[in-house]
């Protein structure tokens, strides 16, 4: 893509139309558990997929407040499809922090040419543990990746597949393509919610890699560098129960302009008059209002640490800042995301529970959601850092010892935020 950075107001333009297109086949999508490959392939030709990939690479190379609020708009189309690219849109950040130019512009390049990376990362055990392995072959000398993973989300929708390996010595980062020899994917994602993504197993048997394809090596023991990918993939779930939010106010308004009666009135009346109906419509625009505002602010958080690693003057409490805002966004929006999916059944009644509806579908989602990162345990983390300035043992990023620059958390994350603001002034919101 060439030319300026496209305002707001052109992206809404341009893919308006493409949301509402997957909005109108969500409901029978769901009832038919019908996966998304056309959502996916319009959004691949739309250039959607490539949004954040600089211009120098062909993207569109927009800021993070704007990608966020497209997702958001897409997660209200569906908010199967903002998780089913979360993996490929947090692989282009990785590629935007690497140091590596010749790695970064291959894969970034493929992405601009609508190319998309699913995940398979994680395993369904009893504890955190990689098993698959990455070996050399003795006789031929071919790299060959062994195992399998669970939680593989978006890999059914993939071209390429970001996979967590190992070997006798490091951690690996490896990506294969989805359909080469000895990879196989199975949608036995069983989950109530979110039942679209294909979040199952990614079987992996003798597959050839090529040297090219391993993009990182690590050991488990040493820590990772300054990424603030923590909080992005945490902001991606937000944003995605904000669009629910802002679904479940669409449903709720056009439910209820519709209606004739309101339970208790006799006769013919209007919902839309009753002012008890009012007041719940209003806690849920409210609630929008919120969802919204909260993604809002903690994106242009990730934009000032993006801008600042750009100009090298980044620094640990700009990451655990980030962090920590992240995780305390993380309490308000879950919360108030599953608090309007169940006031949309106040609004609409019992009407509302037809299968032809699927109202159900906006709660499940997003409790799905909700489950995959511990708003409980993250709580525990605010606290601590808080009270005793305690980075996050979730961090992608260097050690920080206790007591140099943290101290209490507050003066470290203010100084980090009118840091941030500097940034932002700079280069513009």
């Amino acid at each position: 893509m060439t030319g300026h950075i496209l305002t707001d107001a052109q992206l809404d333009e341009r893919y308006a139309p493409i949301f509402e297109r997957i909005a109108d086949d969500s409901i029978e999508r769901e009832q038919n558990r019908e996966l998304a490959h056309d959502a996916v392939k319009w959004l691949k030709e739309s250039g959607f997929t490539a949004l954040r990939v600089p211009r120098a690479y062909g993207g569109a190379g927009i800021t993070l407040p704007q990608f966020f609020r497209q997702l958001s708009r897409l997660g209200a189309a569906d908010s199967n499809l903002p998780q089913i690219l979360r993996a490929h849109f947090g692989f282009i950040e990785y590629r935007l922090e690497s140091t590596d130019e010749t790695q970064r512009r291959v894969w970034l390049e493929r992405v601009a040419n609508g190319e998309t990376v699913g995940a398979a990362t994680s395993e369904r055990t009893g504890s955190t543990h990689n098993s698959v392995t990455l070996t050399r072959d003795a006789a031929s000398g071919v790299l060959r990746l062994n195992g399998e993973k669970y939680y593989s989300t978006g890999t059914l929708y993939a071209d390429w597949i970001s996979v967590a390996a190992h070997d006798d010595d490091t951690d690996i980062n490896v990506v294969i393509p989805a359909t080469a020899p000895g990879v196989t994917r199975i949608d036995d994602w069983d989950g109530f919610g979110q039942r679209l993504t294909a979040s199952g197993t990614t079987r992996l048997d003798a597959v050839a890699v090529a040297e090219e394809w391993v993009l990182s090596r690590y050991r488990a023991s040493e820590p990772r560098r300054n990424s603030f990918l923590t909080a992005y993939f945490q902001a991606v779930h937000l944003a995605t129960l904000a669009g629910i939010v802002e679904a479940i106010v669409h449903d709720s308004v056009a439910f209820t302009q519709g209606r004739t009666r309101t339970f208790g009135v006799a006769g013919q009346s209007s919902p839309r008059d009753n002012p008890l109906v009012q007041r719940v419509v209003g806690r849920l625009a409210s609630l929008r209002y919120s969802t919204r505002s909260i993604v809002d602010s903690l994106a242009h958080s990730l934009e000032a640490v993006h801008r600042k690693r750009e100009l090298g003057i980044s620094t640990a409490d700009d990451y655990i800042a980030v962090d920590i805002e992240a995780y305390q966004a993380q309490q308000i929006v879950i919360e108030q995301t599953l608090e309007a999916a169940t006031l949309l059944f106040e609004v609409c009644g019992a009407s509302a529970t037809s299968e032809t509806r699927r109202f159900d579908r906006h709660w499940r989602n997003a409790r799905t959601i909700a489950s995959h990162n511990p708003a409980a345990q993250r709580e525990a983390s605010i606290g601590r850092y808080y009270l005793n300035g305690t980075p996050s043992e979730e961090r992608f990023s260097l050690p920080h010892a206790e007591g140099q620059g943290i101290a209490a958390g507050v003066p470290s994350q203010r100084a980090a935020a009118r840091s941030a603001q500097a940034v932002l002034a700079e280069v513009g919101r």
